[in-house]
């Protein structure tokens, strides 16, 4: 007789979601959840949905004897295209995927089990130990949504916002900062909104100068994916004052037109993100900044295109993130006049050529230079400003070390360790 096998989490779409795969497989390892395949699906794009939907049943047809359960944004806000699919067994909400208990009486309970994700409050958080074969980890603070941009799907996903109390982010980030971790990266789904539905509504900068403050030990804290609009004072301060905050900021933009700025309704304009990003660079000359951009918004005009293009260059971006927009059901988007799907097609080639083009002079102007990188595996590292690093020399995995920029080549640095073998006093910045 066969020994029941571990569930197995199948993860799509961002960051956060491979965060909570981890607290998924906990839960469900800690339920008594056997021959399992958990399907964490996206719903940021029409794509990520096929592909979820795809998936399940594909695990279905190789895994015959095994339930397939499907969960995530996906789940939450289309239940009925997977309900519809003869090969997944249950369906469950978002606020539901990572709660003790919830795969203890799979079986008992009807096929699809979906809340109303804006009756969610509380926000407990996920303790998971980092992610597996990771070198960095990370800690979700903060959960769903308060603002309506008329493209996005995620807050009738994930629900408005709630934050981690700041007590609990601490005493998790100075956990992992005792098992060995050397960083640590915030995540949420709008993390510069953390604090606003706490007690005295704490800003984002007030809680990384705690977690600086109160854990020592951690070597590095790094920021994921932040609003413009959004960016308060404390926080400058603490880039300009904290050589443990990663230098690098990515940057939710969207877009570099006003007027489709006003149409996607973001809370920033063309202007707002240029002062911004100038104010960042005179606290602090090394940070480097990434950026999302979509390409063929409803009435993007060949003008508008273009102002998205020339907001690369003029805010010396080093990473571009694109989307091609994709309509999203529930979203005033999806009502909109539509740029042909051809045209959506061709804007985001070209965004994503220039955003190559802007990559290679950022790694271009690191060469000659000796960084501080975090060794993600055998031959490649990832600096503090976010460049990879591919490198020759003996390293340990997860360890920080100097590395010598000598070129770059495929959209990545080339370097060598300066010194052989890591060592704690010797590589940490």
């Amino acid at each position: 007789m066969s020994t029941p096998s571990a569930p197995q989490v199948i993860t799509f779409g961002c960051r956060l979601n491979l965060y909570e795969s981890e607290a998924i497989t906990k839960v469900a390892e800690q339920d008594g959840l056997t021959d399992a395949i958990i399907i964490n699906s996206c719903a940021v794009t029409s794509e990520a949905v096929r592909q979820a939907r795809q998936a399940a049943r594909r695990a279905k047809r190789d895994n015959p004897d095994k339930l397939v359960i499907v969960t995530g944004c996906a789940a939450q806000t289309e239940p009925e295209r997977f309900s519809d699919i003869p090969e997944v067994d249950f369906i469950l909400g978002n606020d539901l995927k990572a709660r003790s208990g919830t795969y203890r009486f799979l079986g008992n309970e009807p096929k699809v089990r979906i809340n109303d994700i804006f009756a969610v409050r509380e926000y407990a958080p996920h303790m998971v130990d980092g992610l597996k074969d990771r070198a960095r980890a990370f800690v979700e603070v903060q959960n769903g949504c308060d603002h309506r941009c008329t493209f996005c799907i995620i807050p009738y996903g994930r629900g408005n916002s709630r934050s981690v109390p700041a007590g609990d982010v601490v005493a998790q980030v100075s956990r992992l900062a005792d098992m060995g971790f050397h960083e640590v990266v915030l995540t949420g789904v709008d993390l510069t909104s953390w604090g606003a539905d706490l007690p005295a509504q704490p800003s984002l900068g007030h809680l990384v100068s705690r977690i600086l403050k109160m854990v020592p030990h951690l070597d590095r804290l790094r920021l994921s994916s932040i609003d413009a609009a959004e960016i308060d004072e404390s926080l400058l301060m603490a880039f300009a004052t904290e050589e443990r905050l990663a230098p690098y900021l990515h940057l939710s933009l969207q877009h570099g037109d006003n007027l489709i700025l006003k149409r996607m309704k973001r809370r920033h304009s063309r202007e707002d993100a240029v002062n911004l990003v100038a104010k960042v660079r005179s606290h602090r000359s090394d940070v480097a900044f990434g950026a999302d951009l979509i390409a063929g918004f409803p009435t993007e005009t060949d003008e508008a295109f273009e102002n998205s293009l020339s907001l690369i260059d003029e805010l010396s971006l080093s990473y571009v993130h694109v989307f091609p927009f994709s309509a999203r059901p529930m979203t005033p988007a999806a009502k909109m006049p539509r740029v042909e799907g051809k045209t959506i097609k061709e804007r985001a080639a070209r965004l994503r050529a220039h955003g190559g083009l802007a990559l290679d002079r950022h790694l271009l102007s690191r060469v000659g230079m000796t960084m501080r990188a975090l060794v993600e595996r055998k031959g490649r590292a990832r600096a503090d400003d976010f460049t990879e690093i591919d490198f020759d020399g003996e390293a340990d995995i997860g360890k920080p070390c100097h590395i010598k920029i000598t070129g770059h080549a495929q959209g990545r640095a080339l370097g060598v360790i300066v010194s052989p073998v890591y060592e704690e006093k010797a590589c940490l910045g």
